[in-house]
């Protein structure tokens, strides 16, 4: 049975169901847990939740007098053993290394949820923030091990997948940047919780806007630009989340110049977030296969997106490429030795020294035996001096060089 208490009622040994207030004002991450230590007790009081909802059936009850039964129309989670709906397959991981494969089942559990939401909200039904919350806390922990391990992964999207991984991939590129500026962790979960419900509006477009070859027509624009506007509405019916949030999912298509959309909105009259999803949506989605185009290179993307002018905020960007590297994880570079070699890991020490698989030579025009070498390193008398393009090469394969195992 559900009740609601006060704080000044917990003990250990009570199932926590709900804790009270918007999640963003608690250090909480999960709202459903049982209390078996007391120091958690402590930072519960500690954190001015001004009441929480028990469950009698899973841990500790209080007199019946001293608690009032939940309201019955609140919003309940659904069993533990109810389905989930299909969901797109898993990331294609060929040889992958320890550090991808956590991070791929990671992406999956997070897809998981992801597409569990859209599907909520293309049937009409509120979407709970709270359900939200725990691939949000994940991402964080993926990103504070490897702050460039799932933001790589996230190339690797399935057509049927796309919404869905670009999702996560937006979180996870949103912590990465609000961690390189140096934001507060409540900014940072705020950062992580706007990525993932950035989209969130799309549900409500025609399915055949969504992957449509070619330019859209005026009439066709108009419907996918509303998407914005469809986001804003579901977030702010659903309730919980934040007004930053929100702002987000409405304005992650305005530019810097005032020539975005929907309210063509300019410079710092643009939210921070706002200006961070901006470039984390626009560097997710090119250097991703799409039906209508074929995936930039990493390292192209970063240099055409620092030659872009009008549309991100340079300040932002500059914090970008620190994030994500001058030379993101699977960028296809030519060193000084006429060589190429695929960016596999950024370096510690600098954004130009990352560590490479190298596989061909140029002078020679065959195959080398791959072998990594850490361009940080003074033996290695070796530098990046370019970008190349896989699809002028023509290789294939080449996620498997920065992908698996180390040699």
């Amino acid at each position: 049975m559900l009740k609601r208490i006060t704080p000044d009622q917990l003990k250990v040994g009570m199932f926590i169901q709900e804790l009270g207030g918007s999640w963003m004002s608690h250090p909480f991450w999960r709202s459903k847990f049982l209390l078996n230590d007391e120091r958690v007790l402590a930072k519960v009081l500690e954190s001015g939740v001004p009441d929480l909802v028990i469950d009698t059936d899973r841990g500790l009850d209080v007199p019946a007098e001293a608690a009032e039964p939940a309201a019955a129309d609140e919003p309940l989670p659904p069993p533990a053993d109810t389905p989930a709906p299909p969901v797109p397959a898993q990331l294609p991981l060929p040889d992958a290394g320890p550090d991808y494969r956590q991070a791929a089942a990671l992406a999956q559990r997070s897809m998981v949820v992801v597409h569990r939401l859209f599907q909520e909200a293309r049937m009409g039904n509120a979407i709970d923030a709270e359900h939200c919350v725990p691939v949000v806390h994940e991402v964080i922990d993926s990103v504070a091990q490897n702050p460039t391990t799932l933001t790589s992964l996230a190339r690797l999207k399935t057509a049927n997948g796309y919404a869905y991984m670009h999702a996560v991939a937006v979180c996870a590129l949103m912590v990465s940047l609000a961690r390189q500026m140096g934001l507060t962790p409540e900014q940072t979960r705020e950062a992580g919780l706007a990525g993932l419900m950035l989209d969130i509006g799309k549900t409500r477009m025609p399915a055949e806007l969504h992957d449509k070859p070619g330019r859209l027509t005026d009439e066709e624009q108009a419907l996918f630009q509303a998407h914005v506007r469809h986001g804003q509405q579901l977030l702010m019916e659903a309730g919980g989340f934040s007004s930053a949030v929100i702002d987000v999912a409405l304005h992650h298509h305005e530019r810097i110049d005032g020539m975005g959309y929907p309210d063509r909105l300019a410079g710092d009259n643009i939210s921070l977030l706002s200006r961070m999803a901006a470039l984390c949506d626009v560097y997710d989605a090119v250097t991703s296969r799409r039906p209508y185009h074929a995936p930039w290179d990493p390292g192209e993307a970063m240099s055409h997106l620092a030659h872009t002018k009008g549309q991100f905020d340079p300040k932002v960007f500059q914090f970008f490429v620190k994030a994500v590297g001058v030379y993101p994880n699977g960028s296809l570079v030519r060193l000084r030795s006429e060589r190429l070699a695929v960016v596999r890991q950024q370096g510690q020490a600098s954004l130009l020294a990352p560590k490479v698989m190298v596989f061909y030579s140029v002078t020679d025009r065959h195959a080398l035996e791959p072998f990594e070498l850490d361009l940080a390193d003074p033996k290695a008398n070796d530098k990046i001096t370019g970008i190349e393009s896989p699809e002028a090469w023509r290789f294939k394969d080449l996620d498997k060089l920065w992908l698996g195992a180390a040699r």
